[in-house]
């Protein structure tokens, strides 16, 4: 997104939402920002002197909303409803195809944050005025007959197991540490970071070399996330061991 139009849109869209809550003195928010965004909410903010403050519905959100409020300015809960979707003694759909399914309704993404599926459910969060129109129109997700319901209260998502993950690489470079984590070879970590299907710390990373950290992200587009943990110090070998938790795709 960096130095897009799209990114130079959203950065006078934001402005604009931030000078806004300096000139009525209370709080004004945002639509769903991704990560890579967020940052660009704490900019505005900044320049409009309110403070920006982030939410998503629940405590690990993605996708979160900005709120901008003046220092002594009068705040408003989050205008974020969460939906319960259900699919009894059918097999679970997946994230991509709920998501496709709400997405298919003609609703704009920045209205909808995270889909949580879990075992027997899966938990949608959007603008309220928006999830309450999701749940008088969305049905099903594929062949997938779908109960919702439009929950009271924001619930708390278990929160996901990740598999652990341990290997050692000769650096703990973008390309080694997608192979590691994915079991896939070298080539094919490289072919997908160069196809742009991998993001380091949520922003799209095309360098094969890119470092990786502790604490980062690593998302490849149909394999699903990793987080590092750990990295120890160098083998006699000259190798790096990892310690990384591997998710299944979710956001």
């Amino acid at each position: 997104m960096p130095g897009t139009e799209e990114e130079a849109l959203l950065r006078r869209r934001l402005t604009e939402l931030a000078q806004r809550a300096d000139r009525i003195g209370g709080s004004v928010f945002s639509e769903f920002l991704t990560p890579a965004q967020a940052p660009l909410a704490a900019v505005a903010a900044r320049e409009a002197g309110v403070s920006a403050e982030l939410f998503g519905g629940y405590g690990d959100a993605e996708r979160q909303m900005a709120c901008f409020v003046p220092a002594d300015g009068w705040s408003e809960e989050y205008p974020i409803s969460a939906l319960m979707l259900s699919w009894p003694h059918q097999n679970a759909p997946t994230h991509r195809e709920l998501l496709g399914s709400v997405m298919g309704l003609g609703i704009r993404r920045g209205l909808v944050g995270d889909i949580v599926v879990e075992a027997d459910k899966a938990y949608l969060f959007a603008e309220t005025a928006m999830a309450q129109h999701i749940a008088s129109v969305l049905t099903g997700a594929g062949r997938i007959h779908l109960q919702v319901t439009l929950l009271d209260e924001l619930p708390t998502p278990t929160p996901p197991e990740g598999k652990p993950v341990r290997d050692t690489v000769s650096s703990p470079r973008l390309d080694a540490v997608v192979a590691s984590g994915f079991s896939i070879s070298r080539s094919k970590a490289a072919d997908l970071i160069n196809a742009g299907h991998v993001k380091l710390r949520h922003i799209p990373c095309l360098r094969t070399d890119a470092h990786v950290g502790e604490g980062d992200a690593v998302s490849v587009r149909g394999l699903g996330r990793l987080q590092l943990c750990e990295i120890g110090q160098p083998t006699r070998k000259g190798r790096y061991p990892l310690t990384m938790l591997r998710f299944g795709e979710r956001k």
